[in-house]
C-alpha cells in the first residue's frame, strides 16, 4: 500500500512554517494518541504514522529532501540517495521536542524544575477606617503573622553555613522519570518532594524549612477617598520564599465603617436632618455637619416639607483617582412635635380652622380620593 503524503497526514500545506508543523503536529498527537483510543485498534498505527511524518518535516534538510523526492528520498532500508535514513519515524526525537508543552502542566512544570526558587504565598489583612479616616487618608501600624527567611541559617535550611545538597535520587532535577510503552513519564522526586535538594543538617531554629513564623509592624498609608473593597497592596510583605524565591504581596482590604451621622454612596454623603414645624412652615435657617468637623449654614425655604434635598457642593468625599470631591446632601426630615401642653393643642386647633387653604397636597390628593370613590359608585 503506497505511503499517504507527510503534509497530508498533519493536514498543513506545502509551504507551511516550523511553528505551523509542530501545532499541527501536538494537535494529531493528542487526538489519536493510544491511551486516548483505546477502543480504536487503527489509532496507534495512526499516532506513529504522525510521527513519522513529523521527524521528517520538522529537520530541514529531511524536509528539503523529501520536498524534492517524495518518499523515494528514504526507501532503501540504509541511507537513502541524499545520505538520510528510513523515514520510520524517530519517535523519541520528534515527541520529546513538544513532550514538555503537551504534559507539561500534568507534570508539574518544564525542564530542571525541582532547582528552581518557589515565591512566597501572598497574604490578605482586612482593616477597618472610620469615615473620618476614609475622608482624611491616614497613616496606620497594622501587625501581621506570616513567615519570614531565618536569620540562623539566611534561609537555606542548613544549619552551621553548610548548603544543602543535591538529592542523590533525581540528581538535583527535582522529578524522576519512568518508562512506560511509548512514553518517559516524570513525577516528583519522592526524596526531596521536588526541591532538587536535601539538607543533610537542617537549621534547628526553622526545622529545616528555612522560614520561621514572627510578627511584624507594618506602616500603611490610606489614601484618602478609599472606600468598602478598596486594595492595598504592599509588595514584598507577603510569605517569604523557599530556596531563595522573592516573598509575596500583602494585600489590604479596606472595611469602612457605617457613621452615625453620614451615610454615604460612592463621593457624595448624606445627612438627614430634623427641622420643627414652625421653622418648615416659616423658613429660617439650620447649622449642618459636615465630614472635616466644620459647620455649614444652610437656608430653609418657607413651606419645605419632609424629604426636600439641598446640595452642598464639594462637601463630600474626595476622589481616589484625583477628581473633584463629591457633594453633601442635605435631606430635612419634618418633626412633629409631642407632648403638646392644653394651651399648644388649643392654639393649633385654631390654626388648623385658619390654614384650610395652606395645605394644597392634601387638597388636591382628596379631590382625587373623592373622583375614586365616585367612580367606584357608579360602576356599582
Amino acid at each position: 500500500m503506497s505511503k499517504r503524503d507527510y503534509y497530508e497526514i498533519l493536514g498543513v500545506s506545502r509551504g507551511a512554517s516550523e511553528s505551523e508543523l509542530k501545532k499541527a503536529y501536538r494537535k494529531k498527537a493528542m487526538e489519536l494518541h493510544p491511551d486516548r483510543n483505546k477502543d480504536n485498534p487503527a489509532a496507534e498505527s495512526q499516532f506513529k504514522e504522525v510521527n513519522e511524518a513529523y521527524d521528517v518535516l520538522k529537520d530541514a534538510n529531511k524536509k528539503a529532501a523529501y520536498d524534492r523526492f517524495g518518499h523515494a528520498a528514504f526507501e532503501g532500508g540504509g541511507a537513502g540517495p541524499h545520505g538520510f535514513g528510513h523515514g520510520g519515524g524517530d519517535f523519541t526525537s520528534a515527541f520529546s521536542d513538544v513532550f514538555e508543552d503537551l504534559f507539561g502542566d500534568f507534570m508539574g512544570g518544564g525542564r530542571g524544575g525541582g532547582q528552581r526558587a518557589t515565591r512566597g504565598s501572598d497574604l490578605r489583612y482586612n482593616l477597618s477606617v472610620t469615615l473620618e479616616e476614609a475622608y482624611q487618608g491616614k497613616h496606620r501600624t497594622i501587625t501581621v503573622q506570616s513567615s519570614v527567611s531565618c536569620d540562623d541559617c539566611r534561609g537555606t535550611g542548613a544549619a552551621g553555613g553548610s548548603e544543602p545538597s543535591n538529592c542523590p535520587t533525581c540528581s538535583g532535577m527535582g522529578k524522576v522519570r519512568a518508562q512506560q510503552g511509548f512514553f518517559t513519564v516524570e513525577r516528583t522526586c519522592p526524596t526531596c518532594g521536588g526541591r532538587g535538594q536535601i539538607i543533610n543538617n537542617p537549621c534547628k531554629s526553622c526545622g529545616g524549612s528555612g522560614r520561621q513564623q514572627k510578627e511584624r509592624a507594618l506602616s500603611v498609608n490610606i489614601p484618602a477617598g478609599v472606600e468598602t473593597g478598596t486594595r492595598i497592596r504592599l509588595s514584598g510583605e507577603g510569605e517569604a520564599g523557599m530556596r531563595g524565591g522573592p516573598s509575596g504581596d500583602l494585600y489590604i482590604f479596606i472595611e469602612v465603617q457605617d457613621h452615625p451621622i453620614f451615610e454615604r454612596e460612592g463621593q457624595n454623603l448624606f445627612c438627614r436632618i430634623p427641622v420643627s414645624f414652625t421653622t418648615a412652615a416659616l423658613g429660617g435657617e439650620i447649622e449642618a455637619p459636615t465630614i472635616d468637623g466644620g459647620r455649614s449654614r444652610v437656608k430653609i425655604p418657607a413651606g419645605s416639607q419632609s424629604g426636600k434635598q439641598m446640595r452642598l457642593r464639594g462637601k463630600g468625599i474626595p476622589s481616589l483617582r484625583g477628581g473633584a470631591p463629591g457633594d453633601l446632601y442635605i435631606e430635612l426630615a419634618v418633626e412633629t412635635p409631642v407632648n403638646l401642653s392644653a394651651k399648644q393643642k388649643d392654639l393649633l386647633r385654631e390654626f388648623e380652622k385658619l390654614s384650610a387653604e395652606n395645605h394644597p397636597h392634601s387638597i388636591n390628593f382628596f379631590s382625587k380620593v373623592k373622583t375614586f370613590w365616585d367612580g367606584m359608585k357608579g360602576s356599582a
